[in-house]
């Protein structure tokens, strides 16, 4: 089923109490708030994951989330993470393919799509980002490099394994440049998004995935970004970061 979900991505911020703070300052605001159907996921760092877990415990719609995982299983890999850890420490999903991760940490969509196939096997459920850089939106490919970005990640799952995914789409143009991306132009993004998904596995599976906006989304454009017929929620950074910004961003439905 098409969820609405906001995630809120803290990165490598907030200390275990900083984070447990953050947490407890957002579930008391949305205490206030009618969030309705609306899924919250809160991202902290791995370290904090199992406090931020065991503080959301029984709440209604309301999970956390790894914000990278490692592919196998276990093993001589000092320093990472694997999928049964994350999901032992109470979280739901999993980011995989963040811009960050790719940019910085030089991930490929081929090691991407192995990290996915983990997190599904214990049932956590990915967060696959895509996205474009500044010099590829301007000169005119984007869509093939989110389009590869896809095939090459996610369409070698069957369908049934598919409808578990949630894609994020990231315009990383727009991300801390100066250039705003208009609530049009994450539309097109996202319509393109789910044609390609009908393409392969039909309207039936395309119509019910979650497809989120990663670029930017604060309090005052996210009821713009939310109101477009294929923008399900937001994948959101620094604005996660305040309780009060988040709870404002959700309000966007």
């Amino acid at each position: 089923m098409r969820k609405k979900i906001v995630a809120g991505n803290w990165k490598m911020n907030k200390t275990i109490t900083e984070s447990s703070k953050l947490a407890e300052e957002t579930l008391q605001l949305l205490t206030n708030e009618k969030i309705g159907d609306t899924v919250v996921v809160f991202c902290p760092s791995f370290v904090s994951l199992e406090k931020v877990s065991s503080i959301i415990k029984g709440k209604k719609n309301i999970y956390t989330s790894a914000q990278n995982c490692h592919s196998e299983k276990s093993g001589a890999y000092t320093g990472e993470i694997s999928v049964s850890m994350i999901k032992d420490a109470g979280a739901s999903y999993v980011i995989i393919g963040h811009s960050e991760r790719r940019e910085y940490f030089g991930e490929t969509n081929e090691e991407l799509s192995m990290k996915v196939d983990a997190a599904l096997a214990v049932g956590l459920a990915p967060i696959y980002c895509c996205g474009e850089q500044l010099d590829v939106r301007e000169n005119g490919t984007y869509t093939q490099l989110v389009e590869q970005q896809i095939r090459q990640g996610l369409f070698h799952l069957s369908a049934g394994q598919f409808q578990n995914v949630v894609i994020a789409y990231e315009p990383v143009w727009a991300i801390g440049t100066g250039k705003v991306a208009t609530d049009e132009q994450a539309q097109d993004m996202h319509a393109y998004i789910r044609h390609l998904i009908a393409l392969k596995y039909g309207h039936g599976v395309s119509d019910e995935i979650t497809i989120l906006y990663g670029g930017s989304c604060k309090p005052s454009n996210a009821k713009g970004l939310f109101s477009q017929k294929d923008v399900d929620g937001g994948l959101i950074g620094g604005a996660s970061l305040v309780a009060s910004d988040f709870v404002g961003i959700i309000r966007g439905f």
